[in-house]
């Protein structure tokens, strides 16, 4: 049975190749998206281990964060611009699994992120149909599996569209994004610490705006982690 197992993966393996979403390198494991070359060429920024870091600077005056960071640079050009289009774009929910145990993993480690349950940044329902899924929901699908926590999907939503927000400037992010998110369950986030999650931060308008609407619950301690952080 196993050599017959193996024939089988052999030939499963020619007519769809498993390749890394990063280089295309067959080397890599069944389960992974990444080869080990490239999870270890990924730029990691290690916020999660230092308070005052720049992601929790985009927050500092407006709004109340315990703690807040994002796993990896983000630039033009790059690996993670590559990884970021196949996760957002091409269906890569397998790429966003992994992505997200990477973040979970780091984050359990550096003892600052105690958080009770994961909440995605909720996207438009219609641009998510357009999709296919929510990648912070799949980040944090990834996460859940190594930080041992519920993912709170409903919790919030965001019954509004919103322009792009790519080619604003800080101001006109924040006004674009301002009373667009509604808390739908209060009680399922009072007296926790909860951890809102998304793919990138900029400038931050669009967290700030999610984060101060779940603010609204009760006795809510809020932090933030991103996949990337970009230069507004």
């Amino acid at each position: 049975m196993t050599l017959l197992r193996e024939i089988k993966e052999s030939v499963l393996h020619l007519l769809f190749p498993h390749v890394c979403t990063g280089c295309g390198s067959d080397l890599l494991s069944k389960d992974s998206a990444l080869c080990m070359r490239c999870v270890e060429a990924m730029p990691e920024t290690q916020f999660e281990l230092h308070a005052g870091n720049p992601a929790e600077k985009t927050f500092w005056g407006r709004l109340p964060v315990a703690a807040a960071s994002a796993q990896f640079y983000f630039t033009k050009e790059s690996l993670m611009q590559h990884l970021m289009h196949q996760l957002k774009y091409k269906g890569n929910k397998e790429l966003g699994i992994q992505l997200g145990r990477i973040m979970g993993e780091q984050l359990k480690n550096s003892g600052r992120f105690p958080v009770d349950a994961l909440i995605p940044l909720p996207l438009f329902p219609a641009k998510e149909r357009r999709r296919g899924y929510n990648q912070a929901t799949v980040l944090c699908h990834g996460m859940a599996e190594t930080m041992h926590v519920p993912v709170l999907n409903t919790v919030i939503t965001r019954p509004q569209h919103t322009e792009t927000q790519t080619k604003k400037g800080r101001i006109e992010r924040w006004k674009n994004m301002e009373g667009k998110f509604v808390l739908t369950d209060k009680a399922a986030i009072e007296n926790k610490h909860i951890l809102l999650v998304d793919d990138v931060v900029t400038t931050g308008a669009t967290l700030e705006a999610c984060g101060n609407e779940l603010l609204q619950a009760e006795n809510v301690r809020l932090s933030i982690a991103t996949l990337c952080i970009a230069s507004s």
